[in-house]
């Protein structure tokens, strides 16, 4: 059933029976229930889009995988998901089973909710403030600002990132995530060699943790994909962190401020559809 007169900012006007008249003539639209109403420039206004003003590429992997090194090539802002680790007194930090080492490759020795709150505030401002980690002594030594200004996309690295994709989705924030893979023995040299030099933990530690995530790193790639990561090496990463960059937020648009009054006419006239 259709309405003879529709409601509009300058009053009830008769409907054209031959729809073909107006389908050219940008002053008459279709609203729900298949009514057609007439506006006029004046009275539109702007909604606002739906997009946050920034989005985040997680980017995960195993430990010496090269994330921190391929972030820092992309030239974007990034932000250190492991400075959002639980410190060392924490009594919640998980052990590795059959030992008195602290399993800080367990997702269960990071603070997932405050890394979550930082990644929001920074798509939702631009800005945040995040503390900064001391892996050699596992606590949290000082806290900075980061300020991605208006930049559309910035990533967040972290062995945990794919622990938090699901979530970022959610929150409309998400904008890729990725998981690097390699060559186990490769990762193993490389996470050994700057662990070593960066001095992150005892010798025998270093050694017992690399050895056990050389010989689990496929399992790891198969869970953090299984999150919802995609497995790639660097070189594919890059270019799906390079086309990520490229696309912008959709801007907001207009709707007639006469639309929401002439629906409801419609949906009381004839039901809605």
């Amino acid at each position: 059933m259709r309405s003879d007169t529709s409601s509009g900012p300058l009053g009830p006007r008769p409907l054209p029976t031959d729809l073909s008249s107006v389908r050219h003539d940008p002053s008459w639209i279709r609203t729900p229930g298949w009514f057609l109403a007439r506006i006029h420039a004046p009275h539109w206004c702007p909604v606002s889009s739906p997009s946050p003003p920034a989005r985040v590429i997680l980017l995960a992997g195993p430990s010496g995988s090269g994330k921190s090194s391929l972030a820092a090539r992309t030239g974007l802002p990034v932000l250190r998901l492991d400075d959002f680790y639980k410190e060392g007194d924490d009594p919640t930090l998980p052990l590795v089973p059959d030992s008195t080492d602290i399993d800080w490759d367990s997702a269960l020795s990071w603070d997932a909710d405050a890394a979550l709150a930082a990644i929001e505030e920074l798509c939702r401002t631009g800005r945040t403030t995040v503390p900064v980690y001391s892996i050699a002594t596992s606590a949290r030594v000082d806290t900075e600002a980061l300020d991605i200004a208006r930049t559309p996309v910035f990533l967040a690295e972290g062995i945990f990132a794919a622990d938090i994709v699901a979530r970022c989705r959610e929150s409309g924030v998400l904008a890729d995530a990725l998981c690097l893979r390699g060559r186990p023995s490769t990762t193993f040299r490389r996470r050994l060699t700057r662990d070593l030099r960066e001095g992150r933990k005892s010798v025998g530690f270093l050694l017992r943790r690399g050895w056990r995530l050389m010989r689990a790193e496929r399992a790891i790639v198969a869970r953090q994909t299984a999150l919802g990561a995609y497995p790639c090496g660097r070189a594919e990463a890059l270019g799906r962190i390079t086309a990520a960059a490229s696309v912008r937020p959709a801007p907001a648009r207009s709707v007639p401020s006469a639309v929401a009054g002439t629906a409801d006419s419609a949906a009381r006239t004839a039901g809605g559809r």
